[in-house]
């Protein structure tokens, strides 16, 4: 697993609530919510790097 790194966020109590909301409906951790909606714009936009294929898989 990659290496975490903590950091403080600043975001408006209005977006804060909604995603908790949304956490709660997915049942994760605000923390993990932002990590995955982070995740997938990054995936979206093209800018994750390109992951090798797994060598398991097929064999």
């Amino acid at each position: 697993m990659a290496a975490r790194k903590a950091f403080a966020l600043r975001i408006d109590e209005k977006t804060l609530a909604a995603m908790q909301r949304w956490a709660n409906d997915d049942l994760r951790s605000l923390n993990a919510q932002i990590e995955f909606v982070l995740r997938e714009a990054l995936r979206k936009s093209g800018r994750l790097p390109k992951q090798p294929p797994n060598d398991s898989e097929g064999s």
